[in-house]
C-alpha cells in the first residue's frame, strides 16, 4: 500500500438548503431555519468532528438578505476551515458573493488534499431551473484541463439528472446534455455533488458518483409525484477523499433536533 493510501484522508462537509432569513424566527414549513442549521453544525461537530473544507451548495438564504449570509458566516465559525458558497435559486447571487468574499468563501476553483473542488453556478436570476451558461462550461473545462490527473469533484446546485420526483423534473438542470458532454471528455472526474432537492439520492454514470444530499432544514419526500415533505431530521454529506482518487462518503442527520414540521403546505 503506497504512502498516498495511508496518508490521513481530506474531510469535505457538505452543508445544503439551509433557507436561511434576515429574521431570526424566520421558519420554513414549521422549522427554525436557524435552529436546524445549529443542530446540523452540533451533529457534525459531535460525530465526525472538525472538517478540512466546506462546501455550501445552494439555497444558503430563503429571503436573499445580506444579514442571512452573515448569519450563516457566523455559524460556520464552528469549523477551523474554510468554507465555498454556491447561489441556489432562492439566493440573492450580489448579496451572497459580497458576503463570500468578505469572508474568504467565494473561490470558485480549489486545490486542496490532492483533489480539485470546482464549483458552479447554475442558478438564473428570477427562475427556479438551473442552467450553466457557456463561461461556466467554459471554466468547468478549463480547470479540468490544467489538471488531467487530479481526481475532480464538480459542485453545483441543480440536479443534472433524472432524480424519480415528478414534480421536481422541470426545476433541475436545463442543459444537462451540454454539462455531461463536457464531463464525459475528462475521466479525472469522479463525483458530481448537488443540493436543491433536500433529499438523498445516489447514482452511477460512466464511472462518476452522482450525488445529492439531506437539507439542513425540511426535507423532500422522495419519488413524490406532487409537492411533499417527509418527518426526516435535518442533515449533511461527509466526505474522506484520498489522494489516490478513492473516497467515501455518508449522510448523517441531526437525529436529536426536536420540531414540528407543518406538511399540510403544497408549496415553499
Amino acid at each position: 500500500m503506497t504512502s498516498k493510501e495511508t496518508a490521513r484522508p481530506l474531510r469535505v462537509l457538505q452543508l445544503t438548503d439551509p433557507h436561511l432569513m434576515a429574521n431570526a424566527d424566520g421558519a420554513l414549513l414549521g422549522v427554525n431555519t436557524r435552529d436546524s442549521l445549529d443542530a446540523v453544525i452540533t451533529e457534525v461537530l459531535r460525530s465526525h468532528g472538525q472538517p478540512d473544507l466546506i462546501l455550501a451548495t445552494g439555497d444558503l438564504a430563503q429571503d436573499g438578505s445580506e444579514e442571512a449570509y452573515r448569519v450563516l458566516a457566523d455559524r460556520l465559525g464552528a469549523f477551523r476551515c474554510e468554507s465555498a458558497w454556491i447561489a441556489g435559486n432562492h439566493d440573492q447571487v450580489a448579496s451572497l458573493r459580497a458576503v463570500a468574499a468578505r469572508c474568504g468563501a467565494d473561490r470558485r476553483h480549489i486545490i486542496q488534499g490532492g483533489w480539485q473542488f470546482i464549483l458552479l453556478d447554475s442558478s438564473v436570476s428570477g427562475k427556479v431551473h438551473g442552467e450553466l451558461a457557456e463561461s461556466e462550461l467554459d471554466f468547468l473545462a478549463e480547470m479540468l484541463e490544467q489538471h488531467p490527473e487530479m481526481p475532480a469533484l464538480i459542485t453545483l446546485h441543480h440536479h443534472p439528472v433524472d432524480i424519480g420526483t415528478d414534480w421536481m423534473a422541470n426545476i433541475g438542470l436545463k442543459n444537462r446534455e451540454d454539462f455531461w458532454q463536457l464531463v464525459d471528455r475528462f475521466p479525472q472526474v469522479k463525483i458530481v455533488l448537488w443540493g436543491h432537492i433536500h433529499q438523498t439520492h445516489e447514482q452511477q454514470r460512466n464511472g462518476v458518483k452522482l450525488l445529492a444530499s439531506p437539507s439542513t432544514c425540511i426535507q423532500f419526500t422522495s419519488g413524490s409525484s406532487k409537492f411533499s415533505v417527509e418527518d426526516l431530521a435535518p442533515g449533511y454529506r461527509w466526505f474522506e477523499l484520498q489522494s489516490s482518487g478513492n473516497f467515501s462518503t455518508e449522510v448523517c442527520r441531526a437525529l436529536d433536533f426536536d420540531f414540528e414540521l407543518d406538511q399540510t403546505s403544497s408549496g415553499y
